[in-house]
């Protein structure tokens, strides 16, 4: 009998609704599980290269998203990117500005300046910015500038941010750690009035109050646009600031200081695994889980007592208990 092969997007949804309790657990009472199930599976439809990747990173992306509190897809406010195989979600400049708004303390919003634009602007005493659009450009490269503006409420003056592309281009080279798959420069830049409208915003949110909401989004969106690693620990978010040599570098310090009522304390001590060392000890672990020796629960605990797991790992780990539902 001929089997039929199941659609990318079915198995996608399979793979979340598996998952959706873990959503839900993780979503602002304002967003529903169902309903970012059902802008993550849009997102996925839309993107050809999104449907290649692997389903653990896209569910760990809609993770991050539920814990940021930002939709996907939705009014800019974050994006599902692939990078090389792998989804990540990059948090959009809308998605800041509607933190900062929830938040009630202040107020910031970004442009970006095509040329034949009217535009003005200073810094000191008394720092203003002046815009009349013109007629608009057709791709990023006609932008001249890009600028964020921001004001605490009650404050008489704003905090302004403006760069020229030229400088945007050079941050980007300076910061970007994974080359062309940098999620700016795909398919010609689409992305990048997006990324230079949130590289300045970012610069303006230093001066900003900020709540605990803004303040993660602020560390993953820097984590994502500089190709780090990073992990969510309910308020915080740990990035690992290592290269690679040296995140999978152990020791028997930070392996001591982690105990089953401290672990949460001890994690940012401990080296990041890197995907090296995941692959070359993910078939022994595997094992464990299949033959029963050990539930996903005390493997990850175990692995966790050296060193740190990323959600994706995670996920692949949780995965090997559902091989056979």
């Amino acid at each position: 009998m001929n089997q039929v092969a199941t659609s990318p997007a079915k198995t996608l949804s399979t793979f979340l609704d598996r998952y959706k309790g873990q959503i839900a657990n993780a979503l602002p009472k304002h967003i529903s599980a169902d309903r970012m199930v059902r802008l993550t599976m849009t997102a996925f439809s839309q993107n050809k290269a999104l449907q290649n990747c692997d389903l653990h990173s896209i569910f760990g992306s809609v993770v991050v998203a539920a814990q940021l509190g930002l939709e996907i897809g939705v009014g800019g406010q974050g994006y599902l990117v692939p990078y090389g195989g792998k989804a990540t979600f990059v948090p959009g400049w809308q998605g800041l500005v509607d933190l900062v708004s929830r938040a009630g303390r202040a107020t910031v919003w970004t442009g970006a300046v095509y040329r034949g634009d009217d535009f003005d602007w200073a810094l000191g005493d008394r720092p203003f910015i002046k815009h009349r659009p013109g007629d608009g450009g057709d791709t990023w490269r006609d932008i001249s500038h890009v600028y964020a503006v921001g004001r605490v409420n009650g404050s008489e003056y704003p905090v302004i941010e403006v760069w020229t592309m030229d400088r945007v281009v050079r941050h980007l080279n300076k910061f970007n750690k994974v080359g062309a798959r940098h999620y700016a420069l795909e398919k010609d830049g689409q992305n990048m009035e997006m990324y230079a409208r949130k590289v300045v915003l970012l610069q303006v949110l230093k001066y900003m109050p900020k709540s605990i909401e803004v303040q993660r989004a602020v560390d993953v969106a820097q984590a994502v646009d500089a190709g780090k690693n990073f992990t969510i620990d309910q308020d915080m978010v740990t990035i690992d600031e290592r290269d690679d040599e040296q995140a999978g570098a152990g020791t028997d310090e930070a392996a001591a200081s982690s105990s089953a009522g401290t672990a949460s304390q001890a994690r940012p001590e401990l080296p990041l695994c890197t995907p090296e060392k995941f692959d070359a000890s993910k078939a022994g672990w595997r094992e464990q889980v299949i033959s029963g020796k050990k539930t996903v629960a005390q493997l990850v605990a175990m692995i966790e007592t050296r060193q740190r797991l990323t959600e994706e790992q995670k996920l692949t780990i949780d995965s090997w208990a559902h091989e056979n539902d």
